[in-house]
Formats: structure tokens, sequence, C-alpha cells
């Protein structure tokens, strides 16, 4: 039954790690999506950084990521970018910060 125990704490480990991960590949995607629409809203420096904490923070409002998805589509409203914007530059940044996480391991 030894083993089994070991490979069983194994595995929730591993879980447990991954989700840890991919919260921090969430925050800092958040980061960066906010860093962008700050550019796009004209913010720059610090206005920019303390806009890119809203939105990490928007992201503890509810379960998933719909509260950023609503929450940087409204604020870039007067700019012109849609929904489907804010998601593709999302996907587009997570992809980023994992292959970079991924590079950093290498």
């Amino acid at each position: 039954m030894s083993m089994f125990n070991e490979r069983k704490d194994a595995l929730e480990a591993k879980y447990a790690h991954d989700q840890e991960q991919m919260f921090k590949f969430i925050a800092k995607r958040n980061y960066r999506l906010g860093i962008w629409a700050a550019g796009l809203l004209g913010r720059e420096g610090d206005e920019a950084k303390a806009y890119a904490h809203e939105v990490i923070k928007s992201d503890f409002e509810e379960p998933g990521e719909e509260d950023v998805v609503r929450k940087v589509t409204a604020d870039l409203q007067p700019t012109g970018k849609t929904e489907d914007d804010v998601r593709a530059m999302m996907e587009s940044l997570l992809v980023e910060v994992m292959a970079e996480a991924s590079n950093e391991t290498s």
C-alpha cells in the first residue's frame, strides 16, 4: 500500500504545483493585458502600472476570466476594441508567458 500512497502524494503535489504555476501565469498575463490596454488608453509609466494592477485585481471578483474580459472591454470601448480583441490578446499573452517560463526552465 505504501507504493500507492507515495504515488498519490506525488500526483497531489504535482497537481498543486501545476495549479500554482497557472495562477502565476494568469496573473502575469493579466498584468501584460493591463499594460497593453493602458497604452491604448494613453496611460504611461506609473499610471499604466496602476491600471495593470487594477486588471489583476479584477480577476478576483469571480471565478474564471470573464471579470477581466468585462473590465478591459468596458474600459477600451472608446478605443473601438471589442471583446474579441481583448480575448485574442489574452490568449496571445498567455501563450507568450507560458513560452517564456518554458524557456527559463530549459
